[in-house]
């Protein structure tokens, strides 16, 4: 999964007073797109050496480190004559060799995000500082505190015997499926998070509700949480029509196309049709 980058080493402990060095990893984002410097066949962050304007005064943000690199969260576009060096869609992570890039650039993402939608109190309204001993942002009108936001989410595996519950979210491509997912609501358990969205996404009812394992996903800010369920194939599937285009059962021997194993989605539905789920 995105996460599996051993033996590189990510470590996301906050170093307020680190400082940029020339090969210091630096991230600078727009919108949907991350800059990033093509090396060969490999796409991989950029140093900082890459970018001559770059100084102390530059408005940056320590992130974390890579393999003991700091990496930097740049705001203002960095300049460079480096023609190798350009703007590339997130998505990118999903076919990249390099994964230990990836996932620094899409973690970066999820933290470039959080700060983004905090530079203003959610409370009183003035401009957030950052923390001096941790990541966190604060007000200095009311002293109200806000800390990275990650969502939790269940995505469950259905079963029954040897098939399968998949289902074709709306915004997918054609032909694309996977497992049943959501966030979990205020209140919830995570087993009745995964009760509840079944039941709202595909009308099943399940039973034997257990843990798989889970998966940070930076791209929505989220913590899926996998699970394992059963279900009673002859009940009958309802789909809500919103979120869900189609649902049906597929046994092992005959999978529609599914998410690469960077997703847990992808690898609970390949452990599934190799037996092994």
């Amino acid at each position: 999964m995105i996460q599996d980058i051993f033996p590189h080493r990510f470590d996301n402990h906050f170093q307020p007073d680190e400082m940029m060095s020339e090969q210091d990893l630096i991230l600078h984002y727009k919108d949907n797109t991350l800059l990033l410097k093509t090396n060969g066949d490999e796409l991989v962050i950029p140093r900082k050496k890459d970018f001559p304007n770059l100084t102390l005064q530059t408005h940056s943000t320590f992130l974390f480190t890579l393999n003991d690199v700091s990496c930097f969260l740049i705001w203002d576009e960095p300049e460079t004559d480096d023609t190798s060096v350009s703007f590339h869609e997130i998505s990118f992570f999903r076919t990249a060799s390099r994964k230990e890039m990836a996932f620094a650039g899409l973690v970066g993402y999820h933290l470039r995000n959080w700060y983004a939608e905090h530079r203003f109190c959610g409370r009183c309204g003035h401009k957030t500082i950052h923390k001096a001993d941790e990541r966190a942002l604060k007000c200095p009108e009311c002293k109200a505190l806000f800390f990275p936001k990650i969502s939790p989410a269940i995505i469950v595996a259905i079963t029954c015997g040897d098939k399968i519950l998949l289902a074709r979210n709306a915004n997918f491509t054609v032909g694309r499926y996977s497992l049943v997912a959501g966030y979990a609501d205020v209140g919830e358990t995570l087993e009745e998070t995964v009760i509840r969205e079944v039941k709202e996404e595909v009308g099943l009812e399940v039973k034997n509700i257990r843990y798989y394992k889970s998966q940070p996903w930076p791209l929505s800010g989220s913590m899926m949480v996998g699970f394992i369920a059963e279900a009673d194939e002859n009940q009958p599937i309802v789909i809500d029509e919103h979120e869900i285009a189609y649902a049906a059962w597929f046994s092992r021997e005959n999978l529609p196309d599914y998410p690469p194993a960077v997703s847990i989605a992808g690898e609970m539905i390949g452990k599934f049709e190799r037996g092994e789920l």
